[in-house]
């Protein structure tokens, strides 16, 4: 018998089973595949046993030990730790309410991607946070101690998942407002399947981090600095012709980025200068396309046996990341920290900033909520203080008693 320490868990052999020198009934017992701390005490005559949970995070000797002492705690008040647990049986955790919600709603309502995304948010954070949490007792509190743990990086970790791949989970507040989000929905299903009371959602009125939205709309001349390196490059031929079409059709159509590169020939409707996506992120939208976007297409080359408009390396498949090549174009042309994602917004300014409206914009965007949009006001009122400025200066110059002078004729005789 000697003191439970990571070493001595370490050491076990599968079928061994240890008991601490310091507390009475704490033990850490090794099988095949795992080795879990137990608490073995007396209740009512009766002998019981309670495992406090396998090796491993969270579980540390040191953890499992201040856990035993608790169970104790409880045993000497008269409380038997082993039927509490019995009697939990059954009860919905988050952790359940998680693979429920992805089989049940995400994987009916959502796309592919976002069924991805709360898949990871629900691994990498909301599980190891809550997920052992009895559903019906989440409270307010326990919601806003998450946030500040993802927030504050607690769920941050790089995983090395084999030799050339690894996870990279980050939190912050963006993470932090994403999970809060999931959380909410998924609450309010459990109230739906009646796993929870009506209106006890308690995501509600745990405020979300702000933050500044990731504005950058590019300049004429940074447009005219990447137009000159994305021609270079497709001379060179540095970089895929088919990398550097989607990027031009990025910029000239204000589409997003998972729309070009799944677009396919049968969704492109040269005749009536469109394309008809069947399903983008906000369901089935029309992309117009102007003279010279319809000129990008008709030069592309199109690949026997592919159906997609920007094919990838692998035949039949359509080109699957162009972050690399974007990453090698952006630098060349000097414009470090310039996303994809912010030629759909340059797209859009360049509209605001010509006099169009903001639900025209909108439109072109594919926008299904005015609020999204917003984001252009300020570029959209341009052409109106340009407008006002010149009024303003013609008016003032014509009260100081500058204006020009009425033409005085003179008839030259012949």
């Amino acid at each position: 018998m000697a003191k439970i320490t990571k070493r001595t868990v370490d050491a076990l052999k599968p079928g061994e089973l240890i008991w601490d020198s310091e507390i009475k009934g704490f033990g850490v017992r090794c099988q095949k595949k795992a080795k879990s701390y137990v608490l073995k005490f007396r209740h009512g005559g009766r002998q019981r046993w309670v495992t406090i949970g396998k090796h491993g995070s969270p579980w540390t000797p040191e953890r499992a030990r201040q856990e035993t002492l608790r169970l104790l705690g409880q045993v000497a008040d008269g409380v038997d730790p082993a039927a509490t647990r019995d009697s939990m049986k059954g009860r919905p955790t988050v952790e359940m309410l998680c693979e429920r919600f992805l089989e049940e709603y995400a994987a009916e309502h959502k796309k592919p991607s976002s069924q991805v995304n709360d898949w990871a948010n629900s691994q990498n954070h909301i599980i190891p946070l809550l997920g052992k949490l009895l559903l019906a007792e989440v409270t307010r509190a326990d919601i806003d101690r998450f946030k500040r743990a993802v927030k504050d990086g607690k769920t941050a970790k790089d995983l090395k998942m084999g030799p050339r791949r690894r996870v990279i989970v980050t939190g912050g507040p963006g993470v932090a407002n994403k999970c809060l989000a999931l959380l909410s929905k998924m609450f309010n299903m459990a109230e739906r399947w009646g796993l929870r009371p009506d209106a006890s959602n308690p995501c509600r009125h745990v405020e979300k981090y702000t933050g500044k939205a990731h504005e950058r709309f590019l300049s004429e001349m940074e447009l005219s600095r990447l137009s000159e390196v994305l021609t270079a490059s497709e001379n060179d031929g540095s970089v895929s012709p088919y990398a550097i079409a989607a990027l031009r059709l990025l910029i000239f159509t204000g589409a997003r980025l998972s729309e070009i590169l799944n677009l396919e020939w049968s969704q492109v409707d040269f005749q009536h200068a469109m394309l008809l996506l069947p399903d983008s992120k906000t369901g089935k939208k029309v992309v117009f396309l102007s003279a010279p976007a319809l000129e990008i297409l008709s030069a592309i080359p199109r690949m026997e046996n592919n159906p997609y408009v920007i094919c990838g390396a692998v035949e039949g498949s359509h080109l699957v990341n162009l972050q690399k090549p974007w990453t090698h174009i952006r630098k060349t042309a000097g414009l470090e920290g310039v996303r994809i994602h912010d030629l759909r917004h340059s797209f859009a300014s360049i509209g605001a900033a010509g006099g169009l409206s903001l639900p025209m914009i909108g439109k072109l965007l594919g926008h299904t909520q005015a609020a999204t949009t917003q984001r252009y006001a300020h570029l959209a009122s341009d052409p109106l203080k340009a407008a006002n400025e010149a009024i303003g200066q013609r008016i003032a110059t014509a009260m100081k008693g500058e204006g020009s002078p009425e033409t005085e004729v003179i008839k030259i005789r012949k």
